[in-house]
């Protein structure tokens, strides 16, 4: 799985600049660029017919997205301590 490229929601951007999370968010987002899917841990959600995945920011936060054609679509950023 190689994703040609990332594209984020319009309001996922402003979610991460208001949290301070824009340095973490573009390391993890190269990560999958570079298919190093374990340093984000990339995975499928349950139920995984729903074909939503997620990925790590850092401890706190998750991406979550789906994937179409091979554009990785990022529609939410979830705290997911919560």
């Amino acid at each position: 799985m190689r994703f040609k490229e990332i594209i984020e929601h319009k309001d996922v951007v402003p979610y991460i600049i208001s949290r301070n999370l824009l340095e973490q968010y573009k390391k993890a987002k190269s990560y999958l660029l570079d298919w190093l899917f374990d340093k984000v841990d990339f995975k499928i959600r349950k139920p995984k017919n729903d074909k939503v995945y997620q990925f790590r920011i850092n401890q706190k936060y998750r991406a979550y997205c789906f994937i179409e054609w091979d554009i990785l679509k990022i529609f939410k950023i979830s705290d997911h301590q919560d």
